[in-house]
């Protein structure tokens, strides 16, 4: 099932939240006051600290500005470090680092791995995008995109703006902080879907998620997805590790994989209810298949300790 039908479907259905002990509320009903608005909410609670933040991303030392516009790197082992780019990179080459840097993007992407290349890294970075800018009908899409079946390791960056900000099936994503994303209806005219990570199946390799904090403050109405989206939009979703982030919004705050989902550990993640009263609009979890063989549940809970116990993939 795609992403959209499986959107459409919980609309539909009203499916019930993956929080134990609570319902989701019926379609078109309105959340109570401050449950899908940043307002008002505090942006952090007793359980949600030691995770990254402004202060623990980006770059650490003095950058030099590059009006670079849309850059192609061909170079194999390039490496771009203390600058302040104003435009995007498109990387066809292998063991390319972006460090300490900046990128400012008016494009689809900040930083894409094209296929048939390996060894990205983006470290230590910050990621952001200029909204009405981007060639999806004003939007930007993806802070780094991997359209390459290598591993991508992305660490220690502060990521903004992006509708979809990690977008691969197969990287290690660690120590990030991915917030403000910037919701805006697409060249379809329809809100674009957020996810602060989305992997849409098919892996040939591990998608590591660990260690971030993976915000998701748009609301439904707007295309909140997820803030881990794990989808099986070009097949199966498999060997895939969530561990020990701080999550918060989206219609769900975690997408499971779905009933085909194998390989699956999602363990000592915090939920937070800073956006919403379950985490996601509509609940902390969804489409996690259980059964699944090598899936793993442990640990996950919210802010107040709360323990999570999802229901089936339906």
């Amino acid at each position: 099932m795609t992403r959209l039908r499986l959107l459409l479907a919980i609309l539909a259905l009203a499916l019930a939240t993956a929080c134990s002990g609570s319902s989701a509320p019926p379609p078109g009903t309105p959340a109570p006051p401050g449950t899908d608005s940043t307002a008002g909410v505090p942006s952090a609670a007793p359980g949600e600290s030691g995770f990254p933040d402004a202060s623990t991303t980006g770059p650490r030392i003095g950058l030099t500005p590059h009006s670079t516009g849309n850059l192609s790197i061909r170079t194999d082992g390039t490496v771009i470090r203390g600058w302040d780019i104003t435009g995007s990179l498109d990387v066809y080459a292998d063991d390319v680092t972006v460090v300490d840097s900046r990128i400012t993007s008016t494009n689809w992407w900040g930083v894409n791995l094209r296929p048939g290349h390996s060894g990205l890294r983006v470290l230590h970075s910050t990621l952001t995008g200029v909204p009405g800018k981007g060639p999806d009908n004003g939007g930007e899409d993806y802070a780094v995109s991997n359209m390459s079946t290598s591993s991508v390791e992305v660490g220690w960056s502060d990521i903004s703006v992006f509708g979809n900000a990690l977008s691969m099936g197969r990287g290690h994503l660690h120590d990030n902080y991915v917030h403000d994303l910037v919701p805006f209806r697409n060249t379809g005219g329809e809100w674009q879907h957020t996810d602060a990570v989305i992997s849409g199946g098919s892996n040939k390799g591990s998608l590591i998620v660990r260690h971030n904090t993976l915000l998701n403050s748009t609301p439904v109405g707007r295309g909140a997805s997820a803030a881990v989206g794990l989808f099986a939009d070009t097949g199966p979703v498999s060997n895939t590790v969530i561990d020990g982030n701080l999550l918060a919004g989206g219609a769900y705050a975690l997408y499971g994989g779905g009933a085909g989902a194998t390989g699956i550990e999602v363990t000592d993640n915090v939920f937070s209810r800073r956006y919403h009263r379950n985490c996601g609009f509509y609940g902390a979890v969804t489409a996690w298949n259980a059964g699944g063989q090598g899936n793993v549940w442990r640990g996950n809970r919210f802010s107040d300790g709360t323990p999570i116990t999802p229901e089936p993939a339906g």
